[in-house]
């Protein structure tokens, strides 16, 4: 048997020589910490600047926006600034899910904005985790990219039932098997042999990466294309035709947001999104005959049906990488290195993968991290532009950004360059979710929420049916 034992937190085991910024950026993540290139950031602004496109943030939003628009107008003057360097933010923290998945529920969505939009932007998102493997095999991304889909393990008998019904919805709402399925109990465990399945749902629509490469990687073939990437270079404020920073400002006739969980350190922005955090963990390599043990050969994205999600993967070099919520959020949105870490949360994670694979109870857990994801309080993802005043913005995607970040920087593109196309009229585009409410509403609400989906998924495993409450607060975030 193999041994979760109990070893430092990664980030105090490994620190990255001083980078420009003071510190090293390795500690963030498995997936940094093995990044096989440099990790130094590139020069600040030194003085103001103008340009065509002034995108804000490096992160999987603003490369891919760069990438699309030098790729359809070479002559387009970019510049990038981000406040650390390329990958520092949920793009080199996330759990390298390529999915189709968008957090809004299908049923909402069709009630929202009508059947047949819908579909189309479920079948936007399918291509899109075929669009990323496509630009990835293209310009060499390295990035281990693997479809080999997602499936969503039902392992109580009320997940069984959620399960269930949300086949019949998917039926009921035009999709068939090659959207969705479902599982039987002996099929799941063909794919991933976890303890206590029951069945499962699947879909092929998802593929897992190592989100670090992907991005490092982006970062530097955009700047080979051209566009100019300012790093250690926060931005304070943004205005009409420009973005102001410590070190200069850059007038633009277009200024794309692209800030994610960060949102907030822009003036007057702090409630636009809440950053929850979401935190993993990664277990040493593991021998041959443990993945003969528990599957995954596809390598497939999989979690179970609980209410406070959470994830894995096997990624490329052996490990499994395993993460969730459920960590509080912080009063004023505030995010803060010490978030990134929370003992009580990674013990509960390290619990949950023994509960998925028994055998895995003496398996070393080498990293810890984490890192806030952005919620719009409608949990509605959006990408946009307001043409009057030139500010366009990608995100929040709820945690689901890896591929919606791709279909965002498209998006911008047609926008910007005023092209009609498909994606412009896509349920996304253009929306426009509400503020948070102030705090401390905003802070109360949050981690009531929390503690709400929480308790319903251990009154589940107790229990034979779906919570009720858990059912009367998803109607609040998203849900049915």
């Amino acid at each position: 048997m193999i041994g979760l034992t109990s070893t430092p937190p990664f980030w105090r085991q490994h620190r990255a020589p001083g980078s420009a910024s003071g510190h090293g950026y390795r500690h963030l993540s498995l997936w940094l910490s093995e990044f096989e290139g440099e990790i130094e950031p590139q020069p600040r602004l030194a003085g103001d600047i103008e340009v065509d496109v002034a995108i804000i943030g490096a992160g999987f939003s603003g490369l891919w926006t760069a990438y699309y628009l030098r790729k359809a107008d070479p002559e387009l003057r970019i510049a990038i600034v981000e406040a650390e360097t390329a990958g520092y933010g949920g793009s080199g923290r996330n759990g390298g899910w390529c999915s189709a998945i968008f957090p809004t529920s299908w049923r909402r969505m069709a009630s929202s904005h009508g059947l047949e939009q819908m579909h189309r932007l479920q079948q936007a998102m399918n291509d899109t985790v075929d669009e990323i493997g496509r630009v990835a095999a293209t310009e060499r991304l390295a990035c281990d990219f693997t479809k080999g889909g997602y499936i969503a393990l039902a392992r109580n008998q009320a997940q069984l039932t959620r399960a269930e019904e949300a086949i019949n919805e998917a039926r009921l709402l035009g999709f068939d098997e090659n959207q969705l399925r479902l599982l039987t109990a002996s099929e799941a465990r063909d794919v991933v042999s976890a303890s206590g399945v029951r069945g499962a749902t699947f879909t092929p629509h998802c593929a897992v990466l190592d989100p670090a490469r992907l991005t490092r990687n982006l970062a530097t073939v955009v700047q080979q294309a051209g566009v100019t990437l300012y790093e250690n270079t926060p931005v304070t404020e943004i205005a009409p035709g420009k973005a102001i920073t410590p070190h200069g400002v850059i007038t633009a006739s277009y200024v794309v947001r692209a800030t994610e969980a960060y949102t907030g350190t822009i003036h007057g922005l702090r409630r636009t999104v809440a950053p929850i955090y979401s935190l993993a963990i990664a277990t040493e390599p593991l021998p041959d005959e443990a993945w003969a043990e528990l599957n995954l050969a596809t390598r497939p994205a999989f979690n179970d049906l609980r209410h406070v999600r959470v994830w894995g993967q096997r990624t490329a070099t052996g490990r499994i990488v395993f993460g969730g919520r459920g960590a509080p959020y912080h009063f004023g949105s505030l995010i803060r290195a010490r978030y990134d870490t929370h003992e009580h949360i990674h013990q509960d994670l390290q619990q949950a993968l023994i509960d998925f694979f028994p055998q895995l109870s003496t398996v070393r857990v080498t990293h810890r991290w984490g890192g806030p994801v952005a919620i719009p309080r409608d949990w509605h993802p959006s990408v946009g532009l307001d043409r009057a005043s030139g500010l366009a913005w990608t995100g929040p995607y709820v945690g689901d950004g890896v591929a919606t970040s791709n279909l965002a920087g498209r998006i911008i593109r047609d926008l910007i360059l005023e092209r009609d196309t498909d994606l412009t009229t896509l349920p996304i585009t253009n929306h426009r979710s509400p503020k948070w409410e102030p705090e401390p509403i905003r802070w109360i609400g949050i981690n009531a929420g929390i503690r709400v989906m929480g308790s319903a998924d251990r009154s589940e495993t107790r229990r034979a049916r779906p919570s009720r409450r858990a059912r009367m607060f998803s109607k609040l975030i998203g849900g049915h």
